[in-house]
């Protein structure tokens, strides 16, 4: 997995939840944080989208944190973002942790 392909899952799960939070009128944060409480949809028809929202932002996290390492990583391998930059631009494979 390169970490450009890690900054277009960032985006694309980003805007998955954006239209959750435009539709509940609510952040994704917010969001997540009631629904790893338990709280459950009040309305049935709701159910779908909560899961779909929890899984997408649940994802998103996961893959910020991910590249977060990734540009740690980089930073101690190459002193300057240009470098970092030159290498995501060759789409060169990093490790990632899983």
């Amino acid at each position: 997995m390169t970490l450009h392909d890690i900054i277009e899952d960032i985006h694309a799960l980003t805007e998955d939840c954006e239209v959750y939070e435009r539709k509940y009128g609510i952040l994704s944060e917010t969001f997540y944080a009631s629904f790893m409480q338990g709280e459950e949809p009040p309305d049935d028809h709701w159910v779908h989208d909560w899961s779909d929202w929890a899984g997408a932002y649940q994802i998103l996290l996961r893959r910020r944190a991910q590249y977060q390492q990734m540009i740690k990583e980089l930073q101690e391998e190459v002193p300057t973002l240009a470098q970092i930059i030159e290498r995501t631009l060759h789409r060169e494979a990093v490790p990632v942790i899983a």
